[in-house]
């Protein structure tokens, strides 16, 4: 497990590196290597890039069975989203996270711009008075199914055609995105979203930050279509992180450690939870 320790100085650097200057700004010899690796495959502009943030539990929980995901992460998962957030174009949630938590999607917590908000609103659900659209803050485009009323609104439509399953596709998505020049994208909510990305096979990396408390029931962050055997399972190369408050696991989706095979006689068996 390696220690994370942001600095002004390594923080300066990866802010350069976002923008793309000429000159970036250099950092000394005893740089934490670690948050370079964490962060530098975000802040760099070689094509495009897709990051999924989930902060949970310890049991896998992102919120209480009524709706509350207030504190989940601590202060310093919270400042890991946050940079995040910086280094990307665009942000994208579902609508459901928009009406149950309301939130900005901004940068607050570290020094750095704020991303596009993108909300992925299928049925036209959008509150018109979500707080991303009143705040003065970076524009917010809903995506919406092409078969919805329109409405009018303070804020940019975007509309594709609706999946047979009735939902948009995350590919697409995608590609209206990069049709603005917006090809570092951070999938930070809900679980319906972010599985969707990653079930397209869209997702370059997964953060998922475990904070130490255990809530015992509520919805997870990850819910992909069921597998009957673990050898089906998916197995991203991990590297792990102390951040502080968290302990993050920076999951590399592109590349996939095989599955060590048991002796000759070893066999698949199948168990039935009976608790």
């Amino acid at each position: 497990m390696q220690p994370v320790r942001m600095t002004d100085e390594l923080w300066q650097h990866l802010l350069s590196l976002r923008e793309n200057w000429s000159r970036p700004v250099g950092s000394s010899a005893d740089v934490d290597i670690s948050c370079l690796t964490l962060y530098k495959p975000i802040a760099l502009r070689d094509g495009p890039f897709v990051l999924a943030q989930v902060g949970q539990s310890l049991d896998g929980r992102i919120a209480t069975p009524a709706g509350d995901a207030q504190n989940v992460s601590g202060s310093d998962g919270i400042a890991h989203l946050h940079r995040c957030r910086a280094l990307v174009d665009a942000v994208i949630v579902g609508v459901g996270t928009v009406v149950a938590d309301n939130p900005s999607l901004s940068v607050r917590a570290v020094r750095g711009r704020s991303p596009v908000r993108v909300v992925v609103d299928c049925n036209g659900r959008m509150p018109e008075r979500a707080k991303m659209l009143h705040d003065g803050g970076m524009p917010a485009l809903v995506v919406q199914a092409d078969d919805v009323p329109l409405r009018n609104g303070k804020h940019e439509i975007i509309r594709l055609p609706r999946r047979a399953d009735g939902g948009l596709s995350p590919r697409d998505i995608l590609a209206v995105l990069t049709e603005r020049s917006l090809t570092t994208v951070l999938v930070e909510g809900g679980a319906r979203t972010i599985s969707r990305f990653i079930d397209a096979e869209l997702v370059d990396r997964l953060h998922v930050s475990v904070s130490p408390i255990i809530i015992g029931s509520g919805p997870t962050g990850i819910r992909l279509p069921p597998i009957d055997r673990l050898s089906e399972a998916r197995r991203p190369k991990i590297q792990v992180y102390n951040i502080g408050t968290d302990i993050l696991f920076d999951c590399n989706l592109r590349i996939e450690v095989r599955q060590q095979s048991g002796s000759p006689g070893c066999e698949n068996i199948l168990v039935t939870d009976t608790a």
